[in-house]
């Protein structure tokens, strides 16, 4: 069943969003060559805790972290560890918060000092997936219409949406429904309505849109190994369209 927020608790999870987007944008200033994805990972924790909120992700379906960290081939859910990042790595940072009572989620794929002009593209084109998925945010339209708008940008520029992973709903709960797929037709699935809370998240492949289990068992990879990028908002749903949650303005 998909959940309708009042307009008090997408205050609320507003305030969520703006404090989580607020944590990220510090842990994405220590990203730098050098450095252990669990250092970053311990920071999102130590910040959690700082501003009065909670992780999400820690012990959701057994996931022992606050952060996941994906480093090149790498796209969701993967652990942080003694790995240390390179120069020319890219790296998806996707974080969650519990604020009182309610889940917000966010992701950005940051760059890892200099690196290839294609991995720029790739970056560049999965965070404006999001941007232009958001713009199909209003009342009135359909989830597929954001899935359609996702899919159709990302194989224009040349590159191809990670099919079997999705975006969700939010709330009370890290995943409700509906799903929020990379890749569908326009006009179809569930009517978006003023209330809802969702969390549109791009996942780009700069290969083949492929998949496998990541050793450590809980992440994601690309199976050709190519590069992989992930951007994700949680975002509400308003009489004038959409509004971005887990955004600093």
């Amino acid at each position: 069943m998909i959940t309708i927020k009042t307009p008090e608790e997408i205050e609320i999870m507003a305030e969520g969003g703006k404090v989580l987007a607020r944590i990220m944008k510090k842990v994405e200033g220590k990203v730098r060559s050098g450095i252990k994805t669990k250092e970053l990972n311990e920071l999102f924790e130590e910040l959690v805790f700082k501003f009065g909120a909670k992780p999400s992700f820690k012990g959701e379906e057994g996931f022992p972290a606050s952060l996941c960290t994906c480093i090149n081939e790498e796209i969701v859910h993967c652990l942080p560890s003694e790995r240390i990042l390179k120069e020319g790595d890219i790296l998806s940072l996707d974080g969650g918060i519990l604020w009182k009572g309610f889940h917000s989620d966010m992701a950005v794929t940051v760059p890892v000092g200099e690196i290839s002009f294609e991995a720029k593209r790739l970056i560049r084109v999965t965070k404006k997936a999001l941007k232009m998925a958001s713009k199909k945010v209003k009342p009135g339209n359909r989830v597929g219409d954001i899935s359609n708008a996702i899919q159709r940008y990302v194989e224009y520029q040349g590159f191809h949406v990670i099919a079997e992973l999705t975006g969700h709903g939010i709330g009370r709960k890290l995943h409700e429904e509906p799903e929020i797929l990379n890749f569908g037709k326009k006009h179809t699935g569930p009517e978006i309505k003023e209330g809802m809370v969702i969390c549109i998240e791009p996942m780009v492949s700069m290969g083949d849109w492929k998949i496998k289990k990541s050793k450590a068992g809980y992440g994601w990879e690309t199976r050709d190994g190519s590069l992989s990028a992930h951007f994700e908002h949680t975002v509400a749903v308003t009489k004038d369209g959409c509004e971005i949650l887990t955004n600093l303005k």
